[in-house]
This record gives C-alpha cells, structure tokens and sequence, in this order.
C-alpha cells in the first residue's frame, strides 16, 4: 500500500460518520463543486463558482459546506503529466493554505490529471451544445476528482476485507498464512 493509500484511509476514516465530502476542481476563473453523498460512495456535481475574489470564494464555499455538513475538502491536484507539481499546482496549494484558517476542515489533494478532458469529452459524446459544457464542465470535473477518491477508498477497503476473510477460512482449516508479496523463498 502507498503512503497515497495511507493518507486516503485516515482522512476518510478521521471525519464523522455521516459527514459529506466537497470535492473542489480549483480553476483560474471558476472553481467546481461536488458533494458526497452520506455513505461517501456517490460523488454527485454541486455547482460552479464564478471566481470573483478569494474572501466572497472562500464564503460561498464555507455556506456550502455549512448547508450541506461537508466534513472534509478533496482538492483537485493539477499535476504534470509526468506526476510532477508545477505552477497549478502551487497555486492550488496557496489556496488551501490560505482557506485553512477560515475553514478548518481536513484536507486532501487527488490527482485531477485528465478530469477536465475526460469530462469534456463524455459531454462532446452526449452531444451536449457549448453552453451547456461550459456550465457543466467544473463541477462534473469536481464530481469525477472526488469520485475518484472514494473509488479507490472502497477498493482499499475490499482488498482488505477479502485478505482478512480469507485469513479466516485458512485459520479456519489449520493452514498458515499466505506469504507477504516478497517474503518468498528462492
């Protein structure tokens, strides 16, 4: 398991029960917005926010997450396509850094690599017309970053039930365990 993994199960893990999760696809001139549903599996979009100024942004995002109980953020990370952060990515930073003080939730960052082309692209297939992309496209692309995060929590957690069922059954039949990956014998 990654330390990716390890930092996704304790902030999933860390926020209350029913909390939703936002996901937020921070752009220069809008900045998208989904919202989990209760069980955190379903990421849905929320809405689309005209960048006006950082303050009336970071009111418009804390309203929501009061309306509507968010527990934790998940940022959108525009990274490079070789995995590496450049200027979106420090100015995505900056924001959060900024946003902490005046809404003290926990954060995490997910990769956004290709959500904004994956998302214009499933619209361009539903012969969605250009206005109809332009207000849709954010918040879907919050919506694919945020469900990208619970996707990849539930297969963490299905891996690991399956590996402690099957624990279980060779307990159960007097077998030892099965090896760690790289604790073979040669």
């Amino acid at each position: 398991m990654t330390s990716r993994d390890d930092e996704l199960i304790a902030f999933i893990e860390g926020l209350s029960p029913r909390a939703r999760l936002m996901g937020v696809d921070l752009g220069t001139k809008t900045i998208g917005l989904s919202l989990s549903d209760v069980e955190k599996r379903i990421a849905t979009p929320l809405e689309t926010i005209k960048r006006v100024k950082f303050t009336p942004d970071v009111q418009h995002i804390k309203d929501l997450v009061e309306r509507y109980e968010v527990g934790g953020l998940v940022f959108g990370l525009p990274l490079n396509m070789d995995g590496t952060e450049g200027p979106r990515s420090q100015a995505t930073r900056a924001f959060v850094r900024n946003l902490k003080p005046l809404l003290p939730l926990p954060v995490l960052f997910w990769d956004e690599r290709m959500s904004t082309m994956v998302v214009t692209r499933t619209l361009l297939d539903a012969d969605a017309s250009r206005a109809t992309r332009a207000d849709a496209v954010d918040k879907m692309a919050a919506a694919y970053i945020l469900q990208g995060a619970l996707d990849r929590y539930e297969r963490i957690a299905a891996d690991a039930e399956a590996a402690h069922d099957e624990a279980e059954y060779r307990a159960g039949l007097g077998l030892d365990p099965p090896p760690e990956s790289g604790d073979m014998d040669d």
